[in-house]
């Protein structure tokens, strides 16, 4: 057999999921208004998409935005009104500092705190750095 060959037998092999070769995708917030409050639905979906605690999600975006907010059921609760396109950068920007490998820039990344220093390590290349973001 020739290399193409070989080449396109092994593609057709591989599992639909893996050929596809699917980008990471974080889901969109999903909510409404409430009066003056924000309410987003689908925070635990969020948080389990970047494979955080909701809760660590919740105080980094607090934070960014400078508004008070709690978690309800599987719900959020913000205490202004904040567009759904401000949400959305602030959990890019968390995905960027605190999920995304800066080696490889794989998802598959982890938080430990050593020494009371909060470091990410990557399970997909084994790279291990202090994350820059202070929560």
């Amino acid at each position: 057999m020739d290399y193409e060959a070989l080449l396109t037998r092994g593609k057709d092999l591989l599992p639909d999921e893996v050929a596809e070769g699917g980008r990471f995708e974080i889901p969109k917030v999903r909510g409404h208004l409430q009066g003056s409050k924000t309410v987003v639905n689908n925070w635990m979906e969020i948080a389990k998409a970047l494979d955080r605690p909701p809760q660590h999600l919740l105080k980094y975006v607090q934070k960014a935005l400078a508004t008070p907010g709690e978690i309800i059921k599987q719900s959020v609760l913000f205490g202004s009104k904040v567009s759904s396109s401000k949400l959305n950068e602030k959990i890019e920007q968390y995905a960027d500092e605190l999920v995304f490998c800066k080696e490889c820039g794989k998802p598959e990344t982890q938080i430990n705190k050593d020494d009371g220093v909060l470091y990410m390590s990557c399970q997909a290349c084994g790279a291990k750095y202090p994350a820059k973001a202070r929560i």
